[in-house]
């Protein structure tokens, strides 16, 4: 029962117990009015009985002193006083009115009818007095008959009193009772109204809303804390109290909801925050090194609870290598082919494991596949390589969303693509056009590298500069076109006589440079010998027509043994001019340092 029906009920039956408390007061009251009521007409009755004897009494005394002594002034008062006797019905209708019954008036009447009586001997012994006869007048007023006639007059007066005296008794033990009944009743209800009250107050305001709200606000003063381990009590019944804690119970479960999205959402603003700052290092990458060094670094914190690794497709030998990796994956090959990953067969992100079935990539091996996910890396030029994620074991298990996966995976694609294009930018600035070999610029970058890696290593390194013998007749008698020929053949000729092209470089107009890391100077003259002789032998025919032979010069040097690092390149160009005073087509070797300056 809810606490207003409850409250209703209380603030009914105490309204109704205090109307009929009030109305028994009332009735109390009312008794008490008729006892006063009865007392009242008691002293009245009692006063109009004892005037009606003292009038009786005056009259016998008076004529009784003038018969006696004579005195006029006796007579005068017996005159008077008889005179204002009115009637014996005039002077018992005030008794009759104050409330006296028939049968008590009959007594009275009969009291006056023989006071009455007595006035005719009054009046007698009066009128002997008048005639000079005291003692008959005397003798009759104090004879035994009239005494006894006064005597049976006073006592119907008496009869008359005592039954007013009687009933007025009967009538004010009455009004008593009735008075005493009646407070008592209203003590009575007044007792239970406030016993109901006290029940109230105890059993309903104590015993199902005091100690419930009491235990209600600890829990509303822990909840306004935040502290959502608080649990409001079970309350069943249905009642406000009972409202109030489903309410709290709603309550709480709405705080430990919203407690929980703010930690996604703190979570997922870490993440995000973490993606940016990958995002920007990425975009600032310069090296592929450094683009690894990234993904490794940030992925693992992105993805707690994932092992992954990054492949990079290796375009000569068409197969994805891994470059990097992190929290020890173990179910994916180091090294397979594009066609193994249905990610990359399809173009889109491939779990084979997990909610939905789906088939299993061939570059994942062992017999139990944890949860895995391929996501393709793809950029304007195809497929640049893969990022593969498993369910690491050693790892704190973390539900984490794909969203953030695919977008780690376009972001490493977007700066493999970067990284891609820039190289493919700086490509173009470092080659020379004409013969595709790396340009001075290039030579800068390469020379600082190789003499930083010898000089770490200890080890020799050799610089072979090369010039066509007579270029300028080529230019002259074939024209420049069949200049650019000869030029392109002697580029394609340097390029087959190494291992790496890219030691390779056009130093500029007929002039080329070779760069031979860890060769001494017996190896390098050797290689050099090789390439003057490959340079003769070539025959170069531009539009249909034979354009002679050609030959070249080379100036040899060796670092650091005939010169310092940072002089290599000078050494060897000094050497290339003591091989064209020389007489050309042939290759010059620099002296050693003791002999340097008497060279």
């Amino acid at each position: 029962m809810r606490l207003a029906t409850i409250t209703n009920w209380a603030y009914g039956v105490t309204v109704a117990l205090t109307i009929a408390s009030g109305t028994m007061m009332l009735l109390a009251s009312s008794a008490q009015q008729n006892e006063r009521a009865a007392v009242g007409q008691r002293y009245a009755l009692d006063h109009a009985t004892a005037a009606v004897e003292d009038d009786m009494l005056t009259l016998s005394e008076l004529a009784r002193q003038f018969a006696i002594g004579g005195n006029e002034a006796d007579l005068l008062a017996y005159q008077r006083t008889r005179a204002g006797l009115a009637s014996v019905e005039m002077r018992t209708r005030h008794i009759r009115d104050a409330g006296a019954g028939e049968d008590e008036l009959r007594v009275l009447h009969e009291a006056l009818s023989w006071a009455d009586a007595l006035q005719a001997q009054q009046q007698q012994a009066v009128a002997l007095r008048h005639q000079g006869d005291p003692n008959s007048a005397v003798r009759i007023l104090f004879a035994p008959e009239y005494e006894r006639e006064l005597d049976r007059s006073r006592a119907a007066v008496e009869r008359f009193q005592y039954r007013l005296d009687q009933r007025t008794g009967d009538n004010l033990r009455a009004a008593e009772r009735t008075a005493r009944h009646w407070r008592t009743a209203s003590e009575v209800m007044l007792g239970v109204t406030g016993l109901v009250f006290l029940f109230v107050l105890y059993f309903v305001f104590r015993r199902r809303v005091l100690h419930p709200v009491v235990k209600l606000s600890d829990v509303i003063a822990r909840l306004a804390a935040q502290d959502y381990d608080a649990e409001p009590p079970q309350y069943d019944r249905i009642d406000e109290i009972g409202d109030m804690a489903q309410a709290l119970r709603v309550f709480r479960e709405n705080g430990i909801e919203r407690q929980r999205l703010e930690i996604e959402r703190d979570a997922d603003r870490a993440v995000r925050d973490l993606l940016s700052r990958m995002t920007q290092r990425m975009q600032g990458c310069d090296t592929l090194a450094e683009l690894e060094n990234v993904v490794s670094r940030f992925v693992p914190e992105v993805a707690p609870s994932l092992a992954g690794r990054l492949y990079l497709l290796d375009i000569k030998r068409n197969v994805l290598a891994e470059k990097c990796s992190w929290r020890d994956p173990v179910h994916s090959a180091a090294e397979f082919f594009p066609l193994a990953c249905w990610g990359l067969r399809r173009g889109m992100a491939h779990r084979p494991t997990g909610d939905a079935f789906d088939v299993p990539c061939d570059h994942l091996v062992g017999d139990h596949l944890p949860d895995s996910l391929c996501l393709p890396l793809t950029g304007q030029q195809g497929v640049l390589g893969l990022l593969y994620f498993e369910r690491s074991t050693s790892a704190v298990d973390k539900v984490l969303n794909d969203a953030y996966l695919l977008m780690i995976a376009e972001n490493v694609s977007l700066a493999l693509d970067n990284l891609r294009l820039r190289e493919a930018f700086r490509s173009l600035a470092m080659v020379d056009p004409l013969t595709m070999l790396s340009n001075r610029r290039h030579l800068d970058e390469v020379l600082a590298r190789e003499f930083a890696e010898a000089e770490r290593k200890a080890t020799s390194i050799s610089c072979a500069m090369i010039d066509i013998d007579h270029f300028k007749h080529f230019n002259d008698e074939h024209g420049h076109d069949a200049g650019d020929a000869v030029l392109r053949a002697v580029g394609q000729t340097l390029k087959e006589a190494v291992r790496d092209a890219n030691l390779v470089f056009r130093y500029g107009g007929e002039e080329f440079l070779m760069l031979l890391p860890g060769m001494d100077a017996g190896p390098a003259l050797e290689r050099a010998e090789e390439i003057r002789s490959r340079v003769a032998a070539l025959h170069v025919q531009h539009e249909g027509r034979d354009l002679g032979s050609v030959t070249a010069s080379i100036g040899l040097a060796c670092a650091p043994l005939h010169t310092e690092w940072q002089a290599l390149v000078q050494t060897a160009d000094a050497a290339l001019l003591r091989a064209k005073r020389a007489g050309r087509n042939r290759v010059q070797i620099a002296v050693a340092r003791k002999n340097q300056s008497a060279a």
